[in-house]
């Protein structure tokens, strides 16, 4: 009953909140059709979507290109300059991305070109492209920038010691039935317990990877659901977090493997003593490099593709205007786009699953025990 309740909540919960976030960034989308601030070529379209799928440094949510005022918030940029530390807003970039503009911080000049951060050299005061538009006489600097990202895994990681801190008062306390959003969590974890963690790795070992696993899954999925609000959040899109989610993966199972394991991956018995070495790169290589390789783009690729569709069918209300009339193609882009959004929460649960499902699988490969005859 509990469950039952649970799912009904989440159902409820997310599908207001993705048709919240369809009719956002359409209405955004008709703030950008205004006279003065069109965004009606596909090329402009294009652009629009590739800037939403990219990390940036700050929140930008409209331009009104007749005034130049922005509906915006910045963020800290962090770098590491041949001179030391810089901090400011990235306000002071004035939302610039081409390099035109010149942050000038304790005598060091700081620019930004396609959302990279570059240094000046010693007496330039603006940024000189070949004929490439690369930058010929400016370097990038180290970026340890709080970027729309990074915000976006630490309001997912407060999420989790929120309401996980709330599930285990609710343990201590006593509690055998939790309340708030610990009816939520419950179900859930008992769900990553039984479905994904014993199957996998077995009884008697799985308990050891159930921090990791939980952590990897409510990390996901709340990334995922995150990038159906109309912040804009493409986190789980990027493929540097993806990459770092599969490292993870990849290291605890490489270091929590049996002698067993290792016995059968490097020496295979039951084979040609000739072809053992053999099996073993190929072994070793599909530990290394295609298992991780295969969790971190099915899980980048699904989610990019998955805000990508959702953009498109957004930008049907500027593409089909002149085809149908700005009445029928707005509600059919709208219509279109609250649906996909529908089965985009599904796959956020289901993207979330295959990552911990997965990674549960290479773990219990990893630990299991062969019987010896």
């Amino acid at each position: 009953m509990i469950a039952k309740q649970s799912i009904k909540f989440l159902v409820v919960l997310f599908t207001l909140t993705a048709s919240f976030a369809v009719f956002a960034n359409g209405g955004d989308q008709e703030n950008h059709h205004a006279e003065g601030n069109q965004i009606d070529t596909p090329e402009e379209i294009k652009g629009y979507i590739e800037h939403h799928l990219k990390d940036s440094h700050d929140f930008h949510f409209y331009t009104d290109n007749a005034t130049g005022s922005h509906v915006s918030f910045p963020l800290p940029v962090i770098v590491w300059t041949s001179e030391g530390l810089r901090t400011f807003m990235s306000s002071e970039f004035h939302h610039d991305d081409a390099g035109h503009v010149v942050v000038e911080k304790d005598g060091v000049h700081l620019t930004k070109i396609h959302s990279k951060i570059y240094e000046l050299e010693a007496g330039a005061h603006e940024v000189e492209f070949d004929d490439h538009h690369h930058a010929i006489n400016a370097h990038r600097v180290l970026d340890f920038s709080i970027t729309k990202s990074v915000f976006g895994m630490l309001l997912a990681a407060l999420l989790m010691i929120l309401g996980f801190g709330a599930l285990a008062r609710g343990y201590k306390n006593g509690k055998t039935i939790p309340t708030g959003i610990g009816r939520v969590l419950e179900p859930l974890v008992i769900y990553v317990r039984d479905e994904i963690a014993k199957p996998n790795i077995g009884e008697k070992k799985y308990r050891k990877f159930m921090g990791f696993l939980l952590t990897v899954f409510f990390f996901i999925w709340i990334l995922n659901l995150l990038g159906l609000t109309p912040l804009g959040f493409n986190v789980t899109g990027q493929i540097a977090v993806t990459v770092c989610l599969a490292i993870f993966t990849m290291l605890i199972y490489m270091f929590s493997g049996s002698k067993d394991f290792w016995a059968h991956t490097l020496w295979m018995p039951g084979v040609p003593v000739i072809l053992r070495p053999v099996l073993a790169v190929i072994e070793l290589v599909g530990f290394v490099l295609i298992k991780p390789f295969s969790l971190l783009v099915r899980l980048f690729a699904n989610m990019t593709a998955g805000h990508f569709v959702v953009m498109s069918l957004i930008a049907l209300m500027i593409t089909m205007k002149e085809a149908f009339g700005p009445t029928v193609s707005t509600g059919m882009s709208l219509v279109l786009a609250l649906f996909i959004s529908v089965i985009e929460i599904l796959v956020a649960f289901l993207q979330a699953f295959i990552f911990t499902m997965l990674s549960s699988l290479f773990i219990g490969m990893a630990v299991e025990e062969h019987e010896h005859h």
